[in-house]
This record gives structure tokens, C-alpha cells and sequence, in this order.
């Protein structure tokens, strides 16, 4: 694992490639626009989206895929939504056993498909895994310490792959969960929403409390549908990233909720890269379809789509029964 390849030219991307140089590695970093790529070549930082932070000397800049295909491990840092498109892209180039390391959250809008079920799907030839966990790309390009997890069927694999990218600053813990450490990642976007919807209205800390532990319960719920692991969930991939995304103004999902929380009407357009905003309709038919209660993600869904208003989703939740606590 000496080379790697990254596609994907912006923060989250850039801030992956350089974490995989700190540790060692070479590493190529793909960018379909060549005015972007171009850009960082000649500074040797990217600007448009991680400005002030130098790019390793070990990174590569490209607009050539065939430059990737010849790493020994490929991140695949595109949003969910494109990532099929992408790994079509990829699929007549790449080599066969090459591992494909997706590091998006949230679930295919249509197919209803996981990341690496997708990665699967499109890339029969390559070994699916997942990244994820609580990292924002201003840190890790920085190089603060920050632990993630990264999930593989095959436990070699993952262990292999984890040893390859981590350094004293960017620890990567290694699992075979890969259905949880999606799950995780995908639900706690909507729910990081819901936080800022919560923040926005100046709810007060105790409700943000009540309303990040009650949305853990529900992300419990769902992925123990899909026999995820108890683990997984209460690590990095799981509570983890639910409490760096539902607290913090650097969360996309987060500040747009805030956005929405103090705004008297929803508008959802130019928010591509806000994963929650596309996940969160998913998720709830996913839930529906194995019979799991996600009111709080529910809520959020029916707000993005206009068919409840902010207060009267917050009077919804606040007038259900009271229960047993899960």
C-alpha cells in the first residue's frame, strides 16, 4: 500500500490526500476540473476549498484517472449521490482486487443502496470498504489529532488498509461492521439537522441534549435492523460522529439546520453537498420498510419536503407518548 490514490479535489479530499502523505504514502489526488487541479499545482494548496493549508510535496495533482488506477488503493471521496457515476467512470479502468475505500455518507437516493453496495454493484472487480467516523477536513489537513474508523468485509483488509494511512495524528481504528459504520454515518447527517433545527430555534442546551440522545436511540434502532454491531455504534463511526456533527457549526448538515431553526421558511436549494438533506428521505423509507420508529428523522424529512412546518414538527415530537426510555 505505497501509493494511493484519492478522487475527489475538494476539502474532505484534499485533507485525505495530505493525511495519507503524512503518512508515507505517494499519493495522487483526482479533480475533474482542470482549472481546480491546475490551480493547486501551481500553489501547491487548494484554495477554493481548504485555503491557507500547503499541500505534502508527496501529492500529485491530476485530471488523468488512468493515473489513479495505477495506485494500490483508491479513496473514493465524491458525494453519495454522484458516487455512481464516478465509480462508472472508474470501472473500465480500474484493476481487478484493487481495494475502493468510499468515504461519503448517506444512502443512494432510487436504489436505497449503502456506499459500498453501490461501489459493489458499478465496481465487481474491486474490495469494497468504508471510512468514516468524526473528522472535518480543516483538521485533518491541519494535522490534528483526529480517529476514524474504516470498515472492510475482509479483516486483513481493513487492518491493511487502516496500518497504510494512519499516522500520529490521524488514527485509524479498523472494522468488519460495514453495514454499521454506513449506518452511522448516514443517520447521524439528518439528525445533525435536526440539532441545528434545535439551535437555530434557541431551544436551549438541555433540549439539544435530549434530542441528540433520543436521535441515537432511533440510529440504534435502524441499525440494528441490519445487525449492525452494538459496538460499532458507540464508537467512533456511530456516537461519535453524532456528537462532533450535532454540536459543531463546521457540519454542513449541522449549520444548515441552525439556517433552517432560525428562518421562518425551508429552502433547500443549493445545498448539493448537505448529505442529510438527500439521506433524510431515504432513511425514513429504509426505516418504514423494516418496521423502525425514527419519529425525530421523520420530523426532518417531513420538513425538507414542505409538508410540516418547523414549529408544528417540534410540537409533534414534543406531544408524543411518553415510554419506557430504549
Amino acid at each position: 500500500m505505497n501509493r494511493i490514490g484519492v478522487i475527489g479535489a475538494g476539502a474532505w479530499g484534499t485533507a485525505l490526500a495530505n493525511a495519507a502523505a503524512k503518512a508515507g504514502r505517494g499519493v495522487v489526488l483526482h479533480g475533474r476540473d482542470a482549472s481546480l487541479i491546475g490551480a493547486i499545482e501551481k500553489v501547491r494548496s487548494n484554495e477554493k476549498y481548504l485555503p491557507g493549508i500547503k499541500l505534502d510535496s508527496k501529492v500529485m495533482p491530476t485530471t488523468d484517472l488512468a493515473r489513479v488506477v495505477e495506485a494500490d488503493a483508491i479513496l473514493l471521496v465524491t458525494p453519495t449521490q454522484s458516487l455512481r457515476e464516478t465509480a462508472t467512470l472508474l470501472a473500465p479502468l480500474l484493476r481487478a482486487g484493487t481495494p475502493v475505500i468510499a468515504c461519503s455518507k448517506g444512502i443512494e437516493i432510487g436504489s436505497k443502496k449503502f456506499v459500498t453496495e453501490v461501489i459493489e454493484e458499478v465496481l465487481p472487480q474491486a474490495r469494497a470498504a468504508i471510512l468514516s467516523g468524526p473528522g472535518f477536513a480543516e483538521d485533518v489537513a491541519a494535522g490534528l489529532p483526529t480517529a476514524i474508523t474504516l470498515a472492510a468485509n475482509e479483516e486483513t483488509l481493513a487492518l491493511e488498509l487502516a496500518n497504510a494511512l494512519s499516522s500520529q495524528t490521524f488514527r485509524l481504528y479498523h472494522s468488519t461492521d460495514v453495514r454499521g459504520v454506513e449506518i452511522g454515518g448516514a443517520a447521524k447527517n439528518v439528525l445533525a439537522i435536526a440539532a441545528g433545527i434545535v439551535a437555530g430555534r434557541k431551544l436551549g442546551a438541555s433540549a439539544q441534549a435530549a434530542l441528540t440522545t433520543r436521535g441515537f436511540s432511533e440510529l440504534m434502532r435502524f441499525a440494528r435492523a441490519y445487525d449492525a454491531k452494538a459496538e460499532t455504534l458507540t464508537g467512533l463511526s456511530g456516537l461519535g460522529d453524532l456528537i462532533l456533527t450535532c454540536s459543531s457549526a463546521q457540519s454542513r448538515n449541522y449549520a444548515f439546520g441552525v439556517s433552517l431553526g432560525g428562518s421562518t421558511s425551508v429552502d433547500v436549494r443549493g445545498k448539493k453537498l448537505t448529505e442529510g438533506v438527500y439521506t433524510a428521505p431515504v432513511l425514513v423509507e429504509s426505516a418504514r420498510a423494516k418496521n423502525v420508529e425514527m419519529p425525530i428523522a421523520e420530523a426532518v424529512a417531513a420538513v425538507l419536503a414542505g409538508k410540516v412546518g418547523i414549529d408544528a414538527a417540534i410540537a409533534g415530537l414534543l406531544s408524543r407518548p411518553l415510554r419506557q426510555e430504549d
